[in-house]
């Protein structure tokens, strides 16, 4: 062997044994701060990570602050460093989402949007663009980059509750199934997907579809009052009426005086033809409410109507005119039973008068049965001056 070639491979071990003495030093020096990181000891942890100064370190001194709160510090560790090192995609990842959470939503479009140009198959990269246009309200573009995400990967489940989510404000039923559906087949136990799905069906009106979710929804934990009140209103819809009162019940637990959960236990317990019981919580939900009562004192004027009280729905049906004047039905009601419970046309010529100076106009069918009512009435009370 020649003496060059013996001096080449002299220079390569040398080579060698420097590179991984300095490789070795530098993870030696890595172990102290990398420690106090593991363990949550950040401000120490900077400190060691200073003395490195390599651009791992400087990362995970930026990683440190963020996880301290010191967003601005970390901001300029991140900044500084992708500055230095374009081709550092972690410490621009990591950039970006703090951007999102610090809401600069035009610089986290920005690194998003390179990350992206950058790395084609990363679904991360993707979502957290579409993050950024949402939060821009740029939302066909935010909708085009959540779509590109599941395009890569199928089970990105954040990505489908995005597009889940969008579609339920759009009222676009089956796509919402669609995504919901494709998540749901990866993690079945998704309540964030499930309680979309619900939402798309009972926005339709497809209440036996929806009640099954919202019941899962409870089974998994999630006992919220929003849950139980389209519980109870689905469950009303349904004819489902004791799983109704159990939903109210439920409701009022998280505020005793819901208007909506009282109202709508009256309406259970209407249902069920307990009407005592009706009757008292619909008063109790007008008791508690300081808005128009219009619908309680008709339902109270049913259900008197319903015990062959025709004086009691009067004064109801009087008391829910006088809440709502432009509903003319309930005026003609109150005209129908003063008639048919006083006998003394000269009251029923009174309202029938009043509902024609108000609602004659509209030509329909109680216009003009009022208008042949008043004849009548009038007639009646002429043959009687005789």
């Amino acid at each position: 062997m020649n003496q060059s070639i013996l001096l080449k491979k002299a220079f390569l071990i040398l080579f060698l044994i420097v590179f991984l003495a300095k490789g070795n030093a530098q993870s030696i020096s890595m172990a102290v701060p990398d420690s106090l990181y593991a363990t949550g000891n950040y401000t120490l942890a900077i400190n060691e990570y200073a003395k490195v100064g390599s651009s791992n370190a400087q990362l995970q001194i930026a990683r440190a602050y963020n996880a301290i709160g010191n967003y601005d510090k970390a901001l300029l560790q991140y900044e500084s460093l992708v500055q230095k090192n374009q081709s550092l995609e972690m410490a621009k990842y990591e950039l970006g989402r703090l951007y999102l959470k610090l809401k600069k939503y035009p610089k986290a479009k920005e690194v998003f949007s390179q990350l992206t140009e950058k790395n084609k198959l990363n679904p991360e990269y993707f979502y957290y663009l579409g993050e950024s246009l949402k939060s821009l309200d740029i939302f066909p573009e935010s909708i085009i980059a959540y779509k590109k995400s599941i395009k890569i990967d199928s089970t990105h489940l954040r990505s489908l509750f995005q597009l889940g989510k969008y579609y339920v404000l759009q009222r676009e039923r089956d796509s919402v199934v669609k995504y919901v559906d494709q998540g749901l087949r990866f993690y079945e136990d998704d309540v964030s997907l499930i309680n979309l799905k619900a939402l798309a069906y009972y926005n339709d009106h497809l209440l036996w579809w929806a009640i099954p979710l919202f019941e899962r929804l409870v089974e998994l934990g999630e006992d919220k009052e929003y849950i139980h009140e389209k519980m109870g209103l689905a469950y009303l819809s349904s004819g489902k009426f004791k799983e109704s009162k159990e939903s109210y019940f439920k409701l009022l637990q998280f505020d005793e005086d819901n208007p909506k959960a009282l109202y709508g236990l009256g309406t259970a317990y209407w249902k069920l033809q307990e009407r005592d019981s009706a009757e008292a919580y619909i008063k109790k939900s007008i008791e508690v409410q300081k808005v128009v009562l219009d619908k309680e004192y008709n339902a109270l004027a049913r259900l008197a109507m319903e015990q062959n009280d025709l004086k009691l729905a009067i004064k109801y049906y009087k008391k829910a005119y006088q809440e709502d004047p432009t509903a003319y039905l309930y005026k003609y009601e109150e005209c129908l039973l003063t008639d048919q419970y006083y006998k003394d046309p000269k009251m029923s010529l009174q309202c029938y008068k009043a509902y024609q100076e108000k609602f004659g106009s509209q030509n329909d069918y109680f216009s003009e049965f009022v208008a042949k009512r008043l004849s009548e009435i009038k007639e009646e009370i002429h043959m009687k001056t005789y």
